[in-house]
């Protein structure tokens, strides 16, 4: 697959999730996550405090794909979504 069918395919799916009713709390922490390792690599900064419990989650779910390449973590992604969408 060429980089601009992978991109295009994200991209996509990046607007078909929005249409995903059955996109539970886990499903789309795991997809921020993805999103964010696709888009800006590895988590950067440190951990939010127990004082921000959002902020907290987002930050380790992000942290659990160190090393995924962004092609990698944009398959995921649109395996994730085809997922919800039963596609």
């Amino acid at each position: 697959m060429s980089d601009d069918t992978l991109d295009a395919q994200f991209r996509q799916a990046a607007v078909d999730v929005q249409s995903a009713d059955s996109a539970g709390n886990d499903a789309k922490l795991r997809l921020y996550a993805l999103y964010k390792q696709a888009t800006e690599g590895d988590v950067k900064g440190g951990r939010p405090g127990f004082t921000n419990p959002v902020g907290r989650a987002k930050y380790d779910a992000w942290a659990k794909n160190k090393g995924l390449s962004g092609d990698d973590a944009k398959h995921a992604y649109i395996a994730v979504v085809n997922g919800l969408l039963g596609s």
